[in-house]
């Protein structure tokens, strides 16, 4: 005979649990996530794709109710966008803004890090805020405070050159306008990196310290050959997340561009985005190009993460 399933203390008997609520209650908790996908990542790449393969016709003045329709244009939107000469100049603007911004900010960012990973280091709660507090400003306002500080009527910089008697080179004009640019975005971002590297630093295990300090190794030497090799996953972290922001540069240059004639509306390519949609009025063309900066930064990205994820496992097999 089966035993009689326990009754409760009121006499019935205790529901038994369905199936079908245990397998739906993960996708029930999704469900919020899944619709803020949704609506606002997902529709907003769909439409878009939809707006970068039309565009608009005018019949006649343009002046009728209908004057002004949607056509499909096909791939027409993509290749004006590949064969205008801004949106190349503007790539190799941003590139050469990324050969700066990113080996200095990552390298300030490591060696913070280790600087501050050392027993002799005092002050490291205060020193560390310090360093990261910079992130914390917003970038265009970041933009607007250095912005000014370039500027040679009101920076006490240029004063303090003026009665020293030393040069004062415009930093809002020619090649200096790209340094000035990079350190706004090094002085911003050194801190975010330096907190991820850091955070893998403190998780090395003590026991690997002691063992190197047993072996003479000095201070240097723990840094390179143990601490940098085991922190390498961060600085690849550290280094995607760079390469995203630099193809994606905007408010520094639109920021700084009302304080000098040296940056132009298409000065990068999400500023010639925004240039073809409110400037212009040709949003089309501006999804077309916003879609080929997406596309660069996806394979761009991709491919880092594979050449680094393959290196690894190289690494491990030896």
């Amino acid at each position: 005979m089966t035993p009689a399933r326990p009754r409760r203390a009121d006499g019935a008997r205790p529901r038994r649990r369905t199936s079908y609520g245990v397998k739906s209650a993960p996708y029930a908790f999704l469900l919020p996530a899944a619709l803020l996908f949704a609506l606002f990542f997902a529709l907003p790449i769909g439409y878009a794709l939809w707006l970068s393969l039309h565009k608009v016709e005018v019949e006649g003045l343009g002046l009728g109710r209908n004057a002004r329709h949607e056509v499909w244009a096909g791939i027409g939107n993509y290749t004006d966008a590949l064969t205008d000469s801004e949106l190349l100049h503007g790539a190799l603007r941003v590139l050469g803004y990324g050969a700066i911004v990113i080996p200095v900010m990552l390298g300030l960012a490591l060696l913070f890090a280790l600087l501050l990973d050392t027993e002799r280091v005092r002050l490291t709660p205060f020193t560390r805020l310090a360093i990261f507090l910079p992130y914390a400003v917003p970038g265009v306002i970041a933009a607007l405070l250095w912005g000014f500080l370039y500027l040679q009527d009101v920076s006490p910089f240029y004063f303090v050159l003026d009665k020293l008697g030393l040069p004062q080179p415009d930093l809002l004009d020619g090649g200096p306008l790209y340094l000035a640019l990079s350190n706004i975005a090094v002085w911003g971002g050194t801190g975010f990196n330096m907190i991820v590297i850091y955070t893998s630093l403190r998780a090395i295990p003590a026991e690997v310290h002691e063992a190197a300090k047993l072996d003479g190794c000095s201070q240097l030497q723990i840094a390179l050959r143990i601490k940098i090799p085991m922190v390498a996953p961060s600085l690849v972290l550290t280094f995607f997340f760079s390469i995203i922001a630099t193809l994606q540069v905007f408010s520094e240059p639109s920021t700084l561009k009302p304080l000098t004639n040296s940056v132009s509306t298409t000065w990068s390519p999400l500023m010639k985005v925004y240039q073809d949609a409110f400037g212009k009025g040709d949003i089309n063309s501006a999804a077309a190009t916003a879609v080929i900066i997406a596309v660069v930064t996806l394979v761009l990205s991709f491919g880092f993460l594979r050449a680094a994820n393959s290196r690894t496992k190289k690494e491990a097999t030896r």
